[in-house]
């Protein structure tokens, strides 16, 4: 099928969101009327710009509160739309959307409807225009999309057909199986939008919070299996109204919405069977595990130093280049100060472990992913590589010696032998995104790594609510929450949790070492002893060491945090049962405790 997309996804003008998505491969656009409305570029420049750039018009939209109106009313409004069909004459555009009737319906009469969009269909036909009637989910008498499929059949007229819009379908809970009930030759036009689960009015659900496809709670791949079904051979389109999109860069935005849009082909695909009107891309190859992760900086001495402490063990220095491999268990962490000059220590890139590296490059080469791009020696591994959302590195590492240590740690020399410090792998690596990138990122790891995104959580913070959303494999072998960082903050930080058996017994060899775990107030245990009923002598272990506790139905979470260094820090974690959560009640304590040292050490040029 055609990819397209609407203007009002975009920021910028007209003439801009036009060369966005041109350049990021769609194939044609809704222009959505208030965007030509405001440019001072003519309809016929307008068309003429879509014409050199490879685009074609699919859909002028919105036409409003047209049907369900009194003769008078309605007489206004075949001369409203008169006016739009001239419009759309100049512009090229053939198909136009008309939406159920909100403000001006006052004859609740499925005939008459049927009657008046004959008569639009009549005024359409001899300009050569088409008629998508839409059900909005907030329509005065119709918000359905089987009511307004059922007034097209009564109007019979061959240039009215429906719009089938996912958001409208799915935020009411509509059932989209009898999509396949319309003949695909009456679905004229098709709007997709993804949207996370939420209790509000649909009004204001539909105008802020929609996503792009693999981004929220909706079933788009089902959605798009119906169509394919009714025999729908017309676009594809994205209309996204969300505030974020509105205000980021159009160029990066379009890129992301294509990429959503053939995710979600792929997806539909796959559900559907072999088929020539869905696009299928490379399988996707869930990571297995985590095979490193790399912290950057212009000088990671002050890591180097916490991870002594902590019990890892340096493994040696790269033969070609200045990086430092750091390691205990499966946890690995590289050091690099290569072309690191002025940065301070961050999490700069990770390692996956893959089956197929080949096959995930391939996915990501089909989703239009950046490729990461390091110069690499002969006789060393060559990994594949591309850059996420926040600039984050990922490279794929789909050759293992057998569960022992990978090949590409052969290339570290001078370093000493592995010994068993009580750290037995990375549990997990906490990012962080601004707000403008976080909805992107969600779909970069399911997309391209097909980790499962569930549902966000908000966590107070002295700075404010922190977004968070963990994307992690099946059996939990790869984590990664993703936070997002309270407005004004750009540098946020991120950390590496290290996974052991015995935390108070780590926490205690790092003392002995001279770490400074982050100190817990006394208040915190005073709360634990009220919300879980702990022994004092538990309690006790816990105050000594530092340590945040945290319990569920099925287990025990304890851990404690190391103070950070440039925008990283580590966390240490024992995972008791079958606990599987990261002790959210504790993270508001964590905040306030980073941002109480943060004010102490802010002279110091190794913190922030």
């Amino acid at each position: 099928m055609r990819r397209s997309i609407a203007t009002v996804c975009l920021s910028g003008s007209l003439e801009e969101k036009l060369t966005a998505a041109a350049a990021a491969g769609f194939d044609g656009v809704e222009i959505f009327e208030p965007d030509l409305v405001v440019s001072d570029s003519s309809p016929e420049e307008i068309r003429a710009l879509a014409d050199r750039l490879g685009l074609s018009i699919d859909l002028y939209q919105p036409f409003r509160d047209f049907e369900g109106v009194t003769p008078d009313l309605l007489e206004a409004n075949l001369r409203r739309a008169r006016t739009r069909f001239e419009v759309m004459r100049r512009l090229g555009a053939d198909t136009i959307l008309v939406c159920s009737n909100v403000g001006t319906a006052t004859i609740d009469s499925d005939q008459v409807s049927a009657d008046q969009l004959h008569r639009l269909g009549d005024l359409a036909a001899s300009y050569g225009i088409r008629v998508a009637y839409e059900a909005l989910a907030w329509g005065t008498y119709v918000d359905d999309y089987r009511h307004s499929w059922r007034i097209v059949e009564r109007v019979d007229h061959e240039a009215v057909g429906v719009c089938l819009d996912s958001f409208h379908i799915l935020s009411r809970g509509h059932d989209p199986a009898a999509i396949e009930d319309i003949p695909g030759e009456k679905i004229f036009f098709v709007q997709l939008a993804d949207a996370p689960a939420l209790s509000m009015d649909v009004l204001s659900w539909s105008r802020h919070h929609r996503l792009f496809p693999g981004e929220g709670a909706f079933d788009l791949g089902r959605f798009v299996v119906h169509l394919a079904r009714a025999g729908y051979d017309g676009p594809l389109s994205l209309e996204v109204f969300n505030d974020t999109f509105r205000q980021t860069d159009t160029r990066r935005t379009a890129e992301h919405a294509l990429r959503s849009l053939v995710w979600l082909e792929d997806r539909a695909a796959r559900l559907l069977g072999p088929t020539d009107s869905l696009s299928r891309i490379a399988d996707v190859d869930v990571p297995t595990g985590l095979d490193y992760v790399e912290i950057k900086a212009e000088d990671t001495s002050g890591v180097e130093v916490m991870l002594d402490q902590l019990g890892l063990v340096f493994r040696g220095k790269h033969r070609t280049k200045s990086v430092r491999l750091w390691s205990a268990g499966q946890a690995r962490i590289v050091l690099n100060e290569e072309h690191a000059r002025d940065l301070e220590p961050h999490v700069a890139g990770v390692g996956f472990q893959v089956r197929d590296a080949a096959a995930t490059s391939e996915r990501a080469r089909d989703l239009a992913v950046r490729p990461a791009a390091r110069r690499t020696h002969a006789g060393e591994q060559r990994l594949s590589g591309f850059v996420a959302p926040s600039g984050l590195e990922v490279f794929l590492n789909g050759r293992s010696a057998g569960g022992a240590e990978p090949f590409w740690a052969e290339e570290f020399e001078h370093g000493h032998v592995a010994s068993d410090s009580g750290v037995a792998s990375v549990d997990h690596v906490n990012l962080a995104h601004s707000w403008e990138a976080h909805d992107e990122a969600v779909l970069f790891y399911t997309s391209v790594l097909g980790l499962e995104a569930p549902s966000a959580t908000e966590i107070a913070g002295p700075q404010g609510l922190v977004r968070s959303q963990v994307m992690s494999n099946a059996n939990g072998s790869v984590r990664i929450p993703m936070n997002v960082a309270p407005a004004g903050q750009t540098r946020f930080p991120e950390h590496v949790a290290l996974r052991c058996d015995d935390v108070a017994a780590v926490a205690r060899h790092a003392r002995e070492r001279g770490l400074r775990p982050l100190p817990v107030p006394a208040n915190y245990y005073d709360d634990l002893r009220a919300r879980f009923d702990l022994a004092d002598d538990v309690l006790e272990r816990l105050r000594s060491n530092d340590l945040l506790y945290d319990r569920d139905d099925r287990g025990e979470f304890r851990h404690f945090y190391t103070p950070r260094i440039g925008r990283v820090f580590f966390e240490v974690v024992e995972r008791v049962d079958g606990y599987d959560g990261y002790g959210a009640d504790s993270a508001p304590t964590r905040l306030a405790a980073q941002a109480r040292l943060d004010r102490l050490v802010a002279p110091r040029s190794t913190s922030a």
